[in-house]
């Protein structure tokens, strides 16, 4: 990957005896888009505000483009940045807005209008130049604020929480159009969320951080398929946790299912907490095979393409969820009451140390 665009080493920040932030580090390389994810209180807008310099960290370093940016204040650092609230200026017009920034470093009007009118288009705001905030939408003010944060050209894009405010259809359309810009722009970006979906289909990859630590650094892929702790797994998407034992190595039993997993260091004979997720637990109508359990399905809950299966199954303690694609022909799924079989196809489970 080269030399890392910004290097955040062992950052801390404390508020008395609190720690928002507890040793966090990690690398973002030029041109990536990384997402902060985790929830309410985490301290990822905290480390947000560190990197800008809107809070100063209490240890640690932050390394952006190989000066050590540690000390300086924020309007020393290469950054742009889009609040949660917009904060455009009400009395200004949109292109008064964007050009803000741009003003105050000394261009001169003709540059001025010519980058505004070059953000303007980018954002999709053409023609949009003598309004005033109040009469834009919730989403037109958002691209202001985006167009406003880019103007200068900045070396790094802080993004905090930008689409919460938005319903859900303008927010999953100016995902899209803000990741279109990040890309065609190069710009590197960091943005702060507790939205999964977000993080998911926006983010080159997921910082995931809990409690002010780091618990996983990896593409939306990895944290999904291999998430590295049980608060991972748990907060990214939907898992079951069951009660387990390693029966042998590649093998652990959850109650009557035989599951083949990579079992690491368990040895054999140790509990565990075997995790897989709704759509990986096979749900059959018949008798169940050697390795498999028998189970009774409690409620059934409709999610759109699919439907979730609440099941209570023969020698395992806890209630299992399966997810299975609705049809659009042909057998229907399982309804409540139904007896069904059970099994965990080899590979799909991870295992986690037995919760204490």
């Amino acid at each position: 990957m080269g030399q890392p665009y910004l290097e955040v080493r062992g950052v801390s920040k404390r508020f008395g005896a609190f720690a928002a932030l507890d040793g966090v580090s990690f690398d973002v390389a030029r041109g990536e888009f990384v997402c902060f994810l985790g929830p309410s209180g985490c301290g990822k807008t905290t480390l947000l505000r560190c990197i800008a310099g809107l809070e100063q960290h209490t240890e640690g370093r932050i390394v952006q483009a190989g000066i050590d940016v540690s000390r300086l204040p924020p309007s020393q650092r290469d950054f742009g940045i889009v609040f949660q609230s917009y904060a455009l200026f009400p009395n200004l017009s949109v292109a008064d807005n964007v050009g803000f920034g741009l003003v105050n470093l000394g261009r001169d009007a003709a540059s001025i209008r010519g980058r505004v009118a070059e953000l303007l288009a980018l954002v999709g705001l053409s023609g949009q130049e003598t309004k005033v905030p109040s009469q834009l939408s919730g989403g037109q003010q958002q691209r202001v604020a985006l167009a406003r944060a880019l103007a200068p050209s900045p070396g790094l894009l802080l993004l905090d929480e930008p689409l919460s405010a938005l319903d859900a259809q303008v927010r999953a359309r100016l995902r899209r159009e803000i990741r279109e810009v990040q890309s065609r722009l190069g710009v590197t970006t960091i943005m702060v969320t507790h939205d999964q979906e977000e993080a998911q289909t926006m983010a080159d990859r997921i910082v995931v951080l809990n409690d002010g630590r780091v618990e996983q650094v990896g593409t939306p892929e990895a944290v999904y398929a291999a998430p590295a702790t049980p608060f991972v797994a748990e907060f990214i998407g939907v898992m079951n946790f069951a009660a387990a034992r390693v029966a042998q190595a590649g093998r652990v039993a959850v109650g009557p299912l035989a599951v083949e997993v990579d079992t690491g260091a368990f040895t054999a004979g140790s509990a565990v907490s075997c995790a897989f997720r709704p759509e990986d637990l096979v749900v059959e109508r018949r008798p169940p095979a050697p390795g498999e359990a028998v189970a009774t399905v409690a409620e059934v809950e409709s999610l759109g393409p699919f439907v979730r299966l609440y099941l209570r199954a023969e020698g395992v303690a806890e209630e299992l969820r399966a997810d299975l694609r609705r049809s659009g022909e042909g057998a229907a799924h399982p309804v409540a009451g139904d007896t069904v079989a059970l099994r965990i196809p080899p590979g799909r489970a991870r295992l986690y140390s037995a919760a204490t």
